[in-house]
């Protein structure tokens, strides 16, 4: 099978949260320059892997390849709206050699559950967009072990990923990203 890169993509408040307590995308974290961004990125992948909410939650007006996380899956089903994995019935080796047997590029914006599943499989790059200034009160974390005392950049250090220079996106919010890369790769 030829090279499958993985790359994740989120943008956090400075309490590291992708999403508010109801597990929506509050208006601090919408920017056009990160979504102009992601949207670039998204157009250089072969597929989106994504988790069965966030997937109802965002249209996909460009037809994308789809791969959507859910327990109801049998394991790996071909549906209208994409490919439905569930990794509980089915390896990630073997799905991705169905949906991508020429190897590409997977694009991974979320949500949570999907972020801690692939720290485990392995990110290529992590693209980590940074609304700086702001908190969301009781909001999701983009992984599940962000805390107090644990920051996103401390679980992507510990996931052998190095980081490339901090480059600003929109220096009116100021929105920043950082691409982490994997150690074991040039970047």
């Amino acid at each position: 099978m030829s090279k499958v890169e993985i790359h994740g993509y989120a943008i956090v408040s400075d309490n590291d949260c992708i999403a508010d307590a109801s597990g929506l995308t509050p208006d601090v974290l919408r920017n056009d320059a990160d979504w102009a961004y992601f949207q670039a990125e998204l157009n250089k992948s072969a597929v989106t892997v994504l988790g069965r909410l966030g997937h109802e939650a965002n249209p996909n007006p460009k037809g994308r390849l789809r791969m959507i996380l859910s327990s109801s899956s049998t394991g790996l089903e071909r549906r209208m709206d994409g490919w439905w994995w569930s990794p509980e019935r089915m390896s990630w080796a073997d799905a991705i050699r169905t949906i991508l047997p020429e190897g590409g590029r997977v694009a991974v914006p979320g949500g949570r559950q999907v972020f801690d599943l692939f720290l485990g499989i392995g990110y290529d790059a992590f693209h980590l967009t940074r609304a700086e200034g702001t908190v969301i009160p009781n909001g999701v974390p983009v992984f599940s072990g962000c805390g107090d005392d644990t920051r996103a950049e401390a679980i992507l250090s510990t996931h052998g990923l190095r980081p490339n220079p901090r480059q600003i996106l929109d220096p009116v919010g100021p929105v920043s990203l950082t691409i982490w890369r994997n150690g074991r790769q040039d970047s």
